[in-house]
């Protein structure tokens, strides 16, 4: 007979306590000490003709966290709002920010001075740090916010124009200032508060998402080895760091020793000429910086010396830009996630024989989001109300949820939504999908967008893959329109491919061959489609449009 041992009776536990010699909370800022230790003269950043090296890198980020602390008393749980563009300063940030034991929040640049008020005053952000070219909007946010933090300014070199004149305090400045020698604060708890990052805010206020170090130490491990990041990989940010802390890619690469290659702005000549000139092995991105760089004048565009791994969110890219991303030296990796996961955590994991297939079968295999990120402990598709797993068979549709140390916190000040994300001990995150026999996930709609026409549930994702295959589609967004015999129909919002022309007629007959009959939509409407400021089709604003077709 087996004996069980329970609580204080298990032998393991037994006069082996946790002290500080065992037992270290996690958090991704040592990745940076020891990178500095271990490779002081590896080059960390790089920015346009500057080149710094870890020893630097570390030293700077002390010598702000040392200001931080010392001068403007920000400690455990303050936090610092950043509004920063793909600089070595926000590089910093990552960092020195949590170094003294602060909250970093990263704002968007491309919201509006009202939910950047909001933002301010919800975090109670006490230093915000702005990039001169941003200053007039943050301005504008703090004459509509409560709080009054200090302000700091930051003059990027590549930024094409003067120093604003501002009574802010300058960046440089301050960290020329600092201690390089600071005893950096390690988190009291891995729990305790990383950053904080804001909803889009679609449907309601914004709620601000809070992260923890375990959660961004764990993806950001996470990440290097599901990405096959080698030791001294070099990854160029096209992705905006103010997005979900840049996927943790900030702490990553210092885990790597690799070297961050800042850009200013996503274009697509700096992008190649990057690619090139700096040997980069990484990037990542939505599918429409593939596109910017594929549409690209030739005389542009460069011939890659080594295979270079693009990570891609969002909807699956068509499968045109996959080849063309293919024949140009890339290899692409469906990923997918939120905010509320720290970014990616789910990946499209390719096997190798896959790649014998067909192009067209590669292309429906990579369209699904896939299976459970390294650092995730569960993925199902589940019954929201039952909470029961649906069948993996590919066509019953039920929510995505998930579990694991890369699901945040919670919702700063918001209690009940806390609690509904998390009803049943599953992270609820509003999209709907599908899971087949092999365990790999594809999104089929978000809860609020399914179509539901006469008793059958519609999937608005499925009839835009089917439309962004026709050629002359460059965007499209599906909604549901009001219908007085079956509830609701598919609308599909469509602009066209420069240069393209196509009618109504012509899309009805693509869909009919791709589709089955009662998902074809009603209507074709060929308009500019609303989007939020990071990118995203505003579906809500389309369902209005949608309400008064005839």
């Amino acid at each position: 007979m087996t004996k069980v041992h329970n609580g204080d009776m298990n032998p393991y536990n037994q006069d082996l306590d946790r002290n500080p010699a065992n037992h270290q909370p996690l958090t991704p800022l040592g990745f940076l000490q020891r990178a500095a230790e271990t490779y002081p003269d590896h080059i960390a950043v790089i920015h346009g003709d500057l080149r710094r090296d870890y020893r630097s890198f570390y030293a700077r980020t002390r010598q702000f966290a040392s200001i931080l602390a010392t001068r403007f008393a920000i400690g455990r749980g303050a936090t610092v709002s950043v509004m920063l563009a793909n600089t070595p300063a926000m590089l910093e940030c990552h960092y020195a920010v949590p170094m003294c034991g602060g909250v970093i929040h990263c704002i968007n640049t491309r919201l509006d001075a009202a939910i950047i008020a909001y933002q301010l005053d919800h975090a109670g952000a006490e230093i915000v740090i702005v990039d001169d070219e941003f200053m007039p909007l943050m301005q504008e946010a703090l004459a509509l916010a409560e709080v009054t933090p200090v302000l700091i300014h930051y003059h990027d070199s590549l930024y094409q124009s003067a120093p604003i004149e501002t009574d802010a305090l300058d960046y440089e400045t301050l960290v020329g200032e600092g201690d390089a020698t600071y005893q950096w604060l390690m988190p009291e708890d891995e729990w305790d508060a990383i950053s904080i990052g804001y909803t889009s805010g679609t449907t309601g206020k914004p709620k601000g998402v809070v992260s923890h170090h375990r959660g961004a130490y764990l993806l950001a491990q996470g990440n290097a080895l599901i990405g096959d990041m080698k030791k001294h990989a070099v990854y160029l940010w096209t992705l905006p760091m103010f997005h979900c802390n840049g996927w943790c890619f900030p702490w990553t690469m210092s885990a790597i020793i690799g070297t961050h290659v800042c850009l200013r702005q996503v274009r697509a000549e700096p992008i190649w000429q990057a690619l090139a000139q700096e040997q980069v092995t990484h990037l990542c991105g939505a599918p429409i910086v593939m596109s910017l760089m594929m549409a690209a004048p030739e005389a542009e565009k460069r011939t890659l010396s080594r295979k270079v791994q693009f990570f891609t969110a969002a909807a699956p890219p068509p499968e045109t830009l996959l080849k063309e991303m293919s024949e140009a030296g890339f290899h692409v990796t469906h990923l997918y996630g939120l905010t509320e996961t720290y970014g990616p955590a789910v990946v499209n994991e390719w096997h190798q024989d896959w790649s014998d297939l067909p192009a067209e079968k590669q292309a429906s295999l990579k369209a699904r989001q896939g299976v459970r990120y390294l650092p995730l402990e569960d993925l199902q598709i589940m019954d929201s109300e039952t909470m029961a797993p649906v069948p993996h068979d590919g066509k019953t549709i039920g929510e995505v949820m998930f579990r694991g140390n890369v699901v945040m916190k919670g919702y700063f000040k918001n209690k009940q939504a806390t609690e509904d994300a998390f009803k049943g001990g599953w992270f609820h995150s509003g999209d709907l999908g599908v899971v087949y026999p092999d365990g790999y996930i594809q999104l089929k709609d978000r809860s609020k967008d399914i179509i539901i026409s006469g008793g059958e549930n519609i999937s608005s994702i499925e009839i835009e893959e089917a439309l962004y295959k026709h050629e002359a589609v460059a965007v499209v967004a599906v909604v549901a329109m009001p219908h007085d015999k079956w509830g609701e129909t598919p609308c599909a919002f469509i602009e066209l491919a420069e240069g393209a022309s196509c009618d109504e007629d012509a899309l009805r007959q693509w869909c009919g061959a791709n589709l089955a009959r009662y998902k074809i939509p009603a209507r074709f409407c060929f308009q500019a489609i609303p989007r939020t400021s990071t990118g995203k089709i505003q579906k809500f604003a389309l369902r209005e449009v949608a309400k008064t077709l005839p």
